[in-house]
């Protein structure tokens, strides 16, 4: 078992930044992908970025260039720059292990609006 815990997202203004934050505890030894997911009212839950043990990393193509994913054992951090309206949104973090299982932190609200 893994557990996720989240921290961060928000109300910011368009062209602004913000940082999420999740912290894995359990069985980390078993950790594979780390990553972040978001979703919106009405719409499938959509990766928005992904980190491999080796710190290789998968992008939405929305989000190249203006967001980074970083990972050390037991946390995982998204750096989101140049926020847009279309980012809002609840971000769910993500761990798949070796198993290969899933789990889910809790979500954080993101919304972008002046």
């Amino acid at each position: 078992q893994v557990q996720l815990v989240e921290d961060g997202g928000g109300l910011v203004q368009p062209g602004g930044s913000l940082n999420l934050s999740c912290a894995a505890s359990g069985r980390l030894f078993q950790v594979y992908t780390m990553g972040w997911y978001r979703q919106v009212p009405g719409k499938q839950r959509e990766l928005v970025a992904n980190i491999y043990p080796d710190r290789r990393a998968n992008y939405a193509d929305s989000v190249k260039g203006r967001f980074t994913i970083s990972r050390d054992s037991a946390k995982v951090w998204l750096q989101m720059t140049s926020l847009k309206p279309e980012d809002t949104a609840v971000y769910y973090c993500n761990v798949v292990t070796y198993g290969p299982r899933q789990y889910w932190g809790q979500g954080t609200q993101v919304t972008v609006s002046s």
